[in-house]
This record gives C-alpha cells, structure tokens and sequence, in this order.
C-alpha cells in the first residue's frame, strides 16, 4: 500500500486537512507481543469456560472424534510433540467450526518399560536392588514418576493453545482404563485368540523382556562374521560324501544353537576343490567345498584360495535328504553336546544375495529358523538366558555373555578344523530404543494373539486398511505389507509396571482358564482398586473362586505390551467420554504405522471386528534447518518451550501449517525468524482491516448486486479459499492452505485491494457508494479472516476478533466459518479481472521507471495514456485512473507513440504528468483544484466531503 495522505507532511501555507481524512484507526497493534499476551489469554479462556461454551452449544450437532494417541509421560514436551498437538488441534478446531461437535480428549501412555527403567535407575544410583523392593511400592513408584510428567506435560500442551478436555483427560494407568486393558485381554481369551506359546521374540538382555517392533530402532555396527563348515554325513547327492557345507553368518554365537542348514532349491551350488591355498587361510589345499556358484568369487577371497576348480555344478533339489555333521561335533569341551545330525533342509528365505547361498538354522534365535524348524520337528533349545548369557544347555559356553562369545566360538571351531574363515561386517542392527543397546532374537514362552485362526484378524485388518481413508495415501501400503507379513501378535512383557496378562493355567493340563465368571472378579477389583489388585497376597483365591484351588493353577505374572495397552484406548476413551466409535481420524508420526496405528488396528478388529478409525493422517519428523536429526550432542535441538518464550505459540503453529508436513519437517532459527516475518504481514494485514472499520454499523453495508466489479471480485476469491479451506477441513489435507491464505493477504489484500481503495476509505463522504461498498467488503474480509485463521493463529485471530467486537462479546473461537453465497463464486469475472491486474502491471511497471528516474515522486503525479488491444476492449470501462493510483489516466484508440512507450500482449502505455495542482487533501493533481473559494486547495471531491 502505497501514498497515503498521512505519509508526508502538507504543502507549507496549505490548511490542515488532516482531521477530515478517515485515516485506519484500531487498539489492535502493529506487534503481537505474543509471548507476554497469549499466556493472559489463555487464563481468560479459563475464566470463561470457552471449552464448555463450545460443548453446550455443540449439543445435537455430528460429532467429529479424533481419537488422541497417547504420548509418554516422561520428560518434557520436545519439537515433535509440539509439532503432533498442533496440528490435531487445527484439525480439530476446523470441524468444530465446520460446524461439528468437535470434542478433543487428550490422553497419556504411562505404563511401560521407559518409567520402569528411570525408577529403576534412581534405585541403583542409591546402590539398592529392585528386585528387593516389594512389588506394590515399586509400581507406586512408577505410578508417581508418570503422574508428575503427565501433570507437566498437560501444561506445556495447554500452552501451545490446544483445546482440549484436561480435566478429564484419559490415562493408560488410571483404575477404569487398566480395567478395560484387562477386559480387552479377556476377549481374546474368550475368543480363543490368546495362547501361549514358545517361539523368538525380538530380547533385550539388557531390560530383560521381549520388545516389539515399535520399541526397536537400527543403528549401524560392525559385526564379527562366520564362514563354518559342515561336513556331509550322508547324502542322496553324487559325489559329495569328503565335502563340506559352508554358511556365513553376522552372529557367531548361534552357531551352538545350530539344528539344520537351509538352502534355496533353485539356486545352483559350486563343488568346489581348493588346489591352492594364500597365507593365513583356514582351508586346507584338497578341501572340497560347497557354496553358491554365484557366491563363489567373493568366498574365495574372504577365505583365502589361491586356486580352486568347480568339479560339479548342483542343483538346490539335490541336497534333499542330505545330512550334516555339526561343526562342533566331537569338540572335547562341548561333550558330545553338538554331535546330533544336522539335517539339510529346504528354504523360500534362502538367496544368493551375500555369504555362501546357505543358511545355519538356529531354531531358538530367528523367525525364519523357528518356522522351519517347527515345519520339520527341530528341537527349539534355551540355550541363552534372560540375561544375554549362555545357559547350561550351551555346552562349553555356559555362562559367557552371546555378545563376547564370538572368539570363544571361532576358536572352538578352529579347535574342530571347522573355521572356513572369520571377519567382520558394518551393517545396521536392532537396538532397544529405550536402553539404546543391541538385541537378540530369543525363543522364550511368551503369550501371542494369533493372526490368522478361526477369528481371521490378518485378513480382517487388510479388509479394514482397503476401507480406510490415508492421508497421505501412501500410508496405506505401508501399514498393509507390514499386516500382511506379520507373525502372531507377541503380546507379553517381563516387567513389573504395567496392567498384567490376568489369566490363570490349569498346572497339570498346561490350558488356559477360559471362565468368564473369574474374569468378571478380575475386571471389577481392577476397576475399585486398579491393576495392583492381581499383586496382592489373595489375588488367585480371590480371583478363583471358592469352586477352585489355587495351587491347581499358575497365576500369569507377564505384563500386556503397552502397544497393547494403547491400541485398546479407543475401548474405554470414546464410551467413557460418551463419543461414537468408530473414530473419525487416528493422526500421528509415520512411524506409528508399526506402532499405534497398527496395535490399535489389530486390537479392534480382533475384539469388534472393524477397525477403531476411519481415516488415518501420518506425518513426518522434525529435522534442523541442515535436515540433520535433532541431538543435544549436536547443539541443534529446537525446544518449543523456547520457541514460545521468543516468539509465543502462534508462530510455532504457523510454522506447523506453512509445513508439508506430511515429509519430514525443518525448524531453526532462519526458519522461525521467516515464519515471524510471515506472521507480521497476516496481522498487518488484520490491522489496516480493523482500522479502516473503525465506526462501520450494518446500516452502511450495500447488496451484493450493488458492488462494483473489484469488490465482487475480491469476494470471488474469499469463496475460492472458503472452498479450499472446507475441503482442508473435511479431507484433513491441510497442504498449502496457510500459504495461500497469506499470498492473498500479502496479494489481494494490501497490494490490490487495499492499495487501491485507501483513497476511498480516507477521502471520500461516509455515505459514498464506493466507500460504502468498500467498507462491505472490509467487514466480510475482517470476519473471513478470523475465522479462517482462528484454527491455527488461536491467539492472534481472537485478538482480532475482539478489538472489533469488544471483550465482552463471544470469542471467535465460538464462531462457525462463514457461510459464503454461491453468486460469490464468478468464474467468469475472475477471468476478467485477471487481465485487469496484466494490464494495471504494465501501468505500474512504468510508472516505477519514472519514480525511479525522478520525473515524479508519487503514482498521483501521473496521468498515463492507455491502449487496450483489442482481446482487452471490454475493460475500457473500467475506472482506470483509480485502479492504477494515478491522478487521471486517457484511453485512446490506438497505440500511443513516442519515447517512453511500453508494449505488451494486452496493452500499451506512455508515462505522462497530471495536469492541474495537488490537492491538500487527497493529493491527487487535477485541474479542478483551485476552482473553490472556500477550499481553493481542495479538488471537488474534497471539497464536498469536508463541507
């Protein structure tokens, strides 16, 4: 906006006209202050019960659920969770003003290992035992270290502007949610879904309990490497009785474990004959070997063969029925444990990818090994501990951590001339999220929910993934192969804090007790005295009943997952809080498609038979400005506590909204000063609007039919974004919504509309038509944009709405968008005025050029020729002079000529002064000025406007 009458200072002699101008006036300032103010304002809407005024009002409207995946109660708010909160809270404040119900409960995870774990170690920073500690005062413990997170939490969340029910918020450790937990657990019971069941679970030697995927994360390390040899004991296959099979393998120390060798049948294998051999090779010149022909080049450069020869070429089919001795068969220290056959057995796994083309099958340490193992009678052993080490059954190991044991198993087959080669290998591996150490895979008895029996939850999950809507779509075939290839859903924990799997085995039949009357006892005690009611001295009596003996029966002392526990919030959240299930839309990080979004699905499908949601929005993760991951060790962590305290909350939710979001997202210092940069310009744009309303009543609005063309067109475009935001709000795709909403702000706002029409606004009569008119549309654009802006600049568009209405009128927060009247929408008139802004350009551009050469100083010293071409002649009645901001401008017929003529597809223009003398008032130059004897400095329409 540009040449405003208060700009610069009058002409010297001139009167004052100053105070018949309408220049903006408004209590709304030019800075937010954002920090010091959006804390009082949250304190008002407290005062006020602005959630409870939305739920009265709400009554009897559609109900719109978004169904809170918990966050952990451990620790302070960081980026992502700001980034998570915020954009559920625009989703959710847009259907509440699309005219929904729309009730938020925010809940908290508090269960779990990561609780357990930093309670654990306070106690061995004290040097004390958990283990020593009754069971009941360390889960108070726990109990307590969540209460105090979740409060703090609850605060940090209420201060980024979220809505939210916190009074009644919903947490996995309260008494009725842990008793629905166990009720859910009673249902698969019931349903026959729940066993028990030996197989490997993804361990953590460190915590001592199974993990799930979710609780997994990859770091890469360097491994020590394997090639061993098995000798052939008998064979099917001609001329292979001297060889010897070699595997590779990452993790030497399952080779104790070892029970047959799998191999891919439609993979050739080389026998190979070594007739030479290079120093420090553990082959010996004669040996005969057997690998994948494929493999063959990069085997006999890690294991040293100076010389070698193919003698035959064999097919995988041929090894069927072929037998292999162990490679520590007859190892003195092993005591004949490892001098059991070894079978060869057939794999769909097996590749020729890397190693050697076959594969050791561990039974008891991979899930690949197990499922062979299992199809063909391989004995599953316990050959490592909880603890990560070596149990009795590893002869000759016992007792040896699995993660030192590499040497002690590289010299033993060394011992055995069974050593093909060792090395080592930089790959990604599994490490516990929480302790950040390694994991095994470890064959324990563990409880599962099976995925594919009579109750079908695979095949209903995938019928359920099809139904649902993903925002973005994607996420779809992300959640759905990791459905389609998952085994039984691990549902066990061996830790203390947490809701317990409340089931009892008959002792002497090894079954589960499936009595809906015990498990009606167990729920109701769980919902009086939550789940510590299953550690209390008398639970199996009291659970039992009097028709049962207690020492008949092994009470299950296993914990639920709290993947588990969180995928069955939908089952006491939504009844409880009185919401419909399904839920509308489930939203968090993309990496929930293996955690919540998945637990969640598996559970309502396999209770209820449908999935707990309709629509599934993920999106990405919080990088810095370099796209590096957030680390303290780093110095490029982004605290929102700290974003608040610099620039307030608003910022940080405009930062979300101008975001694509659903990729990974960047935050620093650059980026947030952009993003205050951007604010500034939206409320600048709020401001000119407030103060050029400043006394507007309903008595001056005009009818749309009344307008002129550049008011229906500005409204032409207040419904395209009306549009696109109800769109937003009903496909939660909120992509380039907050940028166009500020490119028209910045470029129909304050460099078109507000441009042109600030000399109308300031000079003309209040009862002028145009000023009327232009005032209209103000109003409208006042209300549009604070409702609009209202879901994601919480404070800063209730600010807005106040400064007009007053504080004691309803916060906008309580408005629905505006209705927009279909006449609004002009497609036709949009076209046009598109040409109007190409051919206004080519005016402005050359008037810039005379500014620039200093011919004038302002744009009202200018009277520019103008020539249409003739796609442009239905413009030519169009006020031209006021749409360029000039003093007068002439059309002529033809193309004006001489110097300083610019030339374009839609027009031609030649720069030329404005006759007359500046008006005191207005300043534009006009030859009328003059002509008054009461306002000689005044042009006419000055003249009437000041009386």
């Amino acid at each position: 906006m540009t040449d405003a009458p208060a700009d610069t200072q009058k002409p010297e002699g001139a009167r004052d006209y100053k105070g018949t101008v309408f220049l903006p006036k408004t209590p709304f300032p030019m800075r937010g202050d954002l920090p010091k103010k959006e804390p009082a304002t949250l304190a008002r809407w407290a005062a006020q019960d602005l959630r409870g005024q939305l739920r009265e009002r709400s009554r009897g409207l559609q109900k719109f659920v978004l169904h809170d995946g918990p966050p952990y109660a451990n620790g302070p708010l960081h980026i992502g969770h700001a980034l998570n909160k915020i954009l559920k809270d625009v989703i959710n404040r847009a259907a509440q003003m699309s005219g929904k119900d729309a009730d938020y409960v925010p809940g908290w995870d508090c269960h779990g290992l990561p609780i357990e774990w930093k309670v654990e170690e306070e106690y061995r920073a004290k040097k004390m035992d958990k283990d020593s500690v009754p069971i009941l005062e360390f889960r108070e413990e726990c109990r307590a270290y969540a209460r105090k997170w979740l409060d703090i939490q609850r605060e940090e969340f209420k201060r980024l502007g979220v809505l939210g029910d916190w009074e009644d918020r919903y947490a996995t450790m309260d008494f009725t949610s842990e008793a629905t937990i166990a009720e859910e657990i009673g249902r698969f019971l019931m349903n026959g879904s729940l066993y028990r069941g030996l197989r490997p679970v993804m361990w953590s030697p460190v915590e001592k309990t199974a993990l799930a995927d979710a609780e997994v994360e990859y770091h890469d390390v360097t491994s020590p490497t394997l090639h061993a040899a098995f000798p052939v004991v008998s064979t099917r296959a001609q001329g292979l009785d001297d060889a010897r099979v070699v595997i590779w393998t990452t993790t030497p120390w399952t080779i104790p474990a070892n029970r047959a060798v799998a191999y891919g049948e439609e993979i050739d294998y080389a026998l190979v004959h070594v007739d030479g051999i290079e120093e420090g090779s553990r082959l010996a010149t004669g040996d005969n070997l057997i690998v994948a022909l494929s493999l063959l080049p990069a085997f006999a450069k890690e294991a040293g063969l100076a010389a070698h020869s193919v003698r035959r070429v064999i097919k995988g089919t041929e090894f069927a029925g072929t037998i292999l001795a162990h490679p520590l068969r007859g190892w003195a220290a092993g005591q004949g444990a490892y001098d059991h056959d070894t079978p060869m057995l057939a794999g769909d796994f097996v590749t020729a990818d890397a190693g050697t083309g076959f594969v050791h099958i561990a039974p008891s340490h991979g899930e690949d090994d197990f499922a062979l193992g299992r199809a063909n009678g391989l004995p599953v052993p316990e050959m490592v501990g909880d603890d990560g080490t070596y149990t009795v059954q590893a002869v000759g190991f016992t007792g040896l951590h699995v993660f030192k044991a590499h040497e002690a198993v590289w010299a033993a087959l060394e011992t055995m001339g069974t050593l093909a080669a060792k090395g080592s290998l930089k790959h990604s591996y599994p490490h516990s999220w929480r302790s950040k150490k390694p994991v095994i895979f470890r064959a324990t008895p563990q409880w599962f929910i099976a995925m594919d029996d009579a109750n079908q939850i695979r095949a209903k999950a995938l019928q359920a993934i099809a139904d649902t809507h993903f925002v973005p779509d994607q996420g779809r075939n992300r959640i759905g192969s990791m459905v389609a290839a998952r085994p039984d859903w691990c549902i066990s924990r061996q830790r203390a804090w947490g809701v317990p799997i409340a089931v009892f085995v008959e002792k002497k039949s090894g079954e589960v007790l499936r009595d809906p009357a015990v498990m009606d006892r167990i729920i109701c005690a769980f919902r009086e005295e939550g789940a510590d009611a299953w550690y209390k001295p008398d639970a199996a009596a009291r659970f039992l009943g009097n028709a049962r003996n207690p020492d008949d029966y092994e009470q299950v002392m296993d914990i639920v997952d709290v993947w588990f526990e969180s995928g069955s919030t939908h089952a006491f959240v939504l009844p409880d809080h009185g919401l419909p299930f399904p839920a509308d839309l489930y939203l968090e990080g993309s990496d929930q498609h293996r955690g919540w979004f998945h637990s969640s699905l598996l559970e309502s499908v396999g209770t209820r038979g449908i999935a707990p949601f309709k629509a599934i929005l993920t999106h990405g993760f919080v990088l810095d400005e370099s796209g590096r991951k957030m680390s303290k060790s780093l110095g490029n962590v982004t605290a929102p506590q700290e974003v608040m305290k610099d620039y307030g909350a608003d910022i940080l939710r405009l930062w979300v909204m101008n975001s694509d979001f659903a990729d990974d997202l960047r935050i620093g210092k650059t980026i947030l000063g952009q993003q205050a940069e951007l604010y500034r310009r939206i409320r600048n744009t709020l401001r000119w609007l407030l103060g050029s309303l400043e006394g507007f009543t309903e008595a001056e609005k005009v009818p749309y039919a009344d307008l002129p063309e550049l008011e229906r067109f500005i409204l032409h475009r207040v419904a395209g974004i009306d549009a696109r935001i109800r769109k937003a709000a009903a496909d939660y795709d909120w992509s380039g919504v907050m940028p166009e909403i500020h490119n028209f702000c910045a470029s129909d706002l304050s460099a078109f509309l507000f441009d042109i029409r600030k000399d109308s606004l300031y000079c003309d009569r209040p009862d002028e038509p145009r000023r009327r008119a232009a005032r209209t549309v103000l109003d409208i654009l006042h209300r549009c944009l604070c409702t609009w802006l209202a879901p994601v600049l919480v404070f800063t568009a209730e600010e807005a709405w106040l400064a007009r209405f007053g504080e004691g009128t309803d916060s906008v927060h309580l408005q629905t968008f505006p209705e927009i009247p279909a006449e609004w929408r002009d497609d036709a008139l949009a076209d046009r005025w598109a040409r109007v802004r190409a051919v206004r350009g080519l005016v402005t551009g050359a008037l810039e050029k005379a500014r620039a050469g200093g011919v004038i100083g302002s744009s009202l010293q200018a009277a520019p020729e103008l020539a249409l071409a003739s796609a442009n002649a239905d413009l030519s009645d169009l006020p031209w002079a006021e749409l360029c901001i000039t003093s007068d401008l002439f059309l002529l017929d033809s193309v004006p000529t001489g110097e300083g003529v610019e030339m374009a597809p839609e027009a031609a223009v030649r720069f030329a002064p404005a006759p007359g003398n500046k008006c005191e008032r207005c300043w534009r130059v006009l030859p009328e000025v003059g002509r008054s004897a009461a306002h000689p400095g005044l042009c006419l329409r000055c003249e009437a406007a000041v009386g």
